[in-house]
């Protein structure tokens, strides 16, 4: 992709911008402010700096060849041989910066887990799933803390929410979204027969600056004593919290020992689910002019297939397959299926990039 110069210039000036401010500016809040745009810019200032160098060493190299002496000439075609060789990196790099960016790219994230269809099954399943994000999450070095969940009655979970904190979360989990598909043989199956269950996932953004304005009127909280493990205080104590959102019917809870931490928990949990529903509208709006080949995002969409007997995974948004599948559920591999969606991403928006310069 030949990047144009102005757009280069563009970048340049804007980070240069940004700098003289920083240096001017005595107001805490626009120094914040300023700070964070510019440590978002300085990767693609950098590597827009080093393009428009290498652009720039090009007509004094051609000169050489032109006018130098033999071994001078020899020489400055051999450098200008391997600078041509690297600009399209150098382009592909400043590209991929330029192109247009989730917001919400680097952000922490809320992971819900449910069980689907398939009964018992379903729930080991979710539980395969949780446990799998949970490892690669320490792989990652985030962590990883249990909000609520609900256990299944022969082990895993109908239900689990918790927050994975950390840099980039977001990112990597994104594409995660959707109806997860098992095919294997139950423990409880005597038969030996394969049986197909599903789970969902849901990967929301939340970002550490959300603003959303929520009015005390539109709440309802309810408290109420914890069910499950914990022993006498979760039986006799109303420490369990439940708020729901009465203009969008969204309803959040938490269920640890202090009603005031579970109060905390589930209201960031709310402002993050409203946070995701605008995030979602727009989105929308969005799917209309551009579709990712990575799919839609949409949770009811069916993404992903593990299938024991022969050791696959199968990502159907781009018909992937990998025969690793215990190492992906151990987390060891599962980069193995999220990076080519990465990759896949990335090139529809430089696709996106290549319309807007055309």
């Amino acid at each position: 992709m030949r990047l144009p110069q102005a757009r280069l210039e563009q970048v340049l000036d804007r980070y240069q911008q940004i700098e003289a401010r920083m240096a001017a500016a005595s107001d805490g809040a626009e120094i914040v402010r300023l700070s964070k745009e510019h440590a978002e810019l300085r990767p693609v200032a950098e590597a827009a700096q080093a393009l428009a160098r290498a652009r720039g060493e090009a007509p004094e190299l051609e000169e050489m060849v032109r006018a130098g002496d033999a071994d001078m000439a020899s020489l400055a075609r051999d450098e200008l041989e391997a600078l041509n060789a690297r600009l399209p990196d150098l382009e592909h790099q400043v590209a991929l910066l330029l192109a247009p960016k989730d917001r919400d790219e680097n952000a922490s994230a809320i992971l819900e887990v449910r069980a689907g269809t398939g009964g018992d099954e379903a729930a080991l399943f979710a539980g395969d799933l949780f446990r799998m994000y949970q490892r690669y999450a320490s792989l990652q070095g985030w962590r990883v803390e249990v909000d609520s969940l609900s256990e299944g009655d022969m082990g895993g979970f109908k239900e689990i929410i918790a927050s994975v904190t950390g840099d980039g979360v977001f990112g990597r989990l994104k594409f995660e979204s959707g109806v997860h598909r098992v095919q294997r043989v139950p423990e409880t199956e005597a038969g030996g027969r394969i049986h197909t269950s599903a789970a969902t996932v849901a990967v929301l953004p939340e970002p550490e600056d959300v603003e959303i304005e929520i009015n005390d009127s539109e709440l309802r909280i309810d408290t109420y004593r914890s069910s499950g493990a914990g022993g006498q205080h979760v039986n006799k104590t109303d420490s369990a919290v439940r708020i729901t959102h009465l203009p969008s019917g969204i309803v959040v809870t938490s269920s640890e020992k202090s009603q005031h931490q579970n109060r905390a928990r589930a209201m960031k949990e709310l402002k993050v689910r409203l946070y995701d529903q605008k995030r979602t509208a727009l989105d929308t709006e969005r799917a209309e002019s551009r579709k990712s080949q990575v799919g839609s995002g949409d949770r009811s969409e069916r993404i992903r297939t593990y299938n024991f007997p022969q050791g696959r995974v199968t990502d159907h948004r781009i018909n992937l397959t990998v025969y690793n599948l215990p190492k992906v559920l151990e987390g060891e591999a599962l980069d193995d299926v999220i990076k080519p969606l990465i990759a896949e991403d990335q090139a529809a928006r430089l696709a996106a990039l290549e319309d807007e310069f055309s």
